[in-house]
């Protein structure tokens, strides 16, 4: 389904302008096309269909069961969801702001948002041609533990008071009965819960919209110039530092799990440690500065700082090991 978009993508930058497909320019425009409409669709029918849904069903509890003794469960389904889902990092935010607005818990939210980019089957299939099904389930395990643990972190901290507030407000204010003139949802035509959700879909939008182009724009200017032979020669001995080094170089630029993977064969193929070569991925992919820009929209400084600094800890702790086990 979201193959269309590379096909639009295509059509608008090597049919329509004629560019060559070789060029870093056309290469860019693409990405920057191809990541906006895909964004931007999920956006709209993620939005709409979670605010239908809450229009039509008692989403509080939902809510209280992954917020009572099954927490732990949230968590890890919560990372099951974002490993099976192919979206990166960016695209991983309007089903994050779906979730919030939803009532579930912040901490199980986050346990998706942070999985959903590091883990998808393309990437876990092009993983197994290059390193084989050990180090495969490392690393799909260690994109699920840094969701969980990362969720775990987040809730006991009460990370829902550092959104923003519009985003705590639609947090707190889940029910759609309390929302919709306190009627039972149970009598509301489809007329209503259409207009219920198509309210919450222009007020998101409206938030969101500017810095969609001002995120993928960034990550489209960096798109195709990972300086690799630098990398190679900086990092490739395995000193200790060279892991928070490749967290650190990782952060500035921009890729999906998918498009990050022939940039670690390169990496692995060139002699750069395992450890090391994960790391840098995984803050090129979860890290990166697109995707803060538009978590800034529902989050404040604060917790974005938490975040980030889990991170690039979870990666330089998850290098470390992997240096050393291979």
């Amino acid at each position: 389904m979201l193959s269309i978009f590379t096909e639009l993508a295509d059509w608008f930058t090597y049919t329509l302008l004629g560019l060559s497909a070789n060029d870093k320019l056309s290469d860019a425009l693409h990405f920057f096309i191809e990541d906006t409409s895909k964004i931007f669709f999920l956006l709209v029918v993620m939005i709409y269909l979670i605010a239908l849904v809450r229009a039509s069903l008692n989403i509080e509890k939902v809510r209280d069961y992954l917020a009572s003794k099954n927490r732990f469960v949230g968590y890890f389904f919560g990372a099951i969801f974002g490993a099976i889902t192919p979206f990166c990092s960016c695209s991983s935010i309007p089903v994050f702001l779906g979730f919030t607005s939803a009532g579930i818990p912040v901490g199980i939210t986050m346990a998706f948002l942070l999985s959903s980019p590091l883990i998808n089957e393309v990437a876990v299939l092009l993983l197994l041609s290059l390193v084989g099904w050990k180090l495969t389930l490392i690393y799909i395990l260690v994109g699920m533990a840094v969701g969980i643990v990362g969720g775990i972190l987040l809730d006991l901290i009460h990370a829902e008071k550092m959104l923003q507030p519009f985003a705590l407000k639609a947090y707190h204010s889940a029910n759609p009965v309390t929302r919709i003139d306190k009627r039972c949802t149970a009598t509301l035509t489809f007329r209503q819960r259409h207009d219920f959700a198509k309210q919450e879909l222009l007020d998101i939008v409206r938030r969101v919209w500017v810095w969609i182009f001002v995120g993928v724009g960034i990550g489209a200017g960096l798109h195709g110039f990972v300086p690799v032979a630098w990398v190679e020669s900086t990092l490739g001995d395995g000193q200790w530092w060279s892991v928070p080094l490749a967290v650190l170089l990782g952060i500035p630029l921009y890729s999906n799990a998918t498009g990050v993977i022939p940039i670690m064969e390169t990496l692995i193929n060139k002699g750069l440690p395992l450890g090391t070569t994960l790391a840098f991925c995984m803050s090129t992919v979860a890290a990166s500065f697109p995707e803060f820009i538009l978590l800034k929209q529902v989050m404040t400084w604060r917790l974005l700082a938490i975040i980030f600094t889990l991170l690039l800890a979870s990666f330089t702790l998850i290098g470390w090991v992997l240096n050393a086990i291979s």
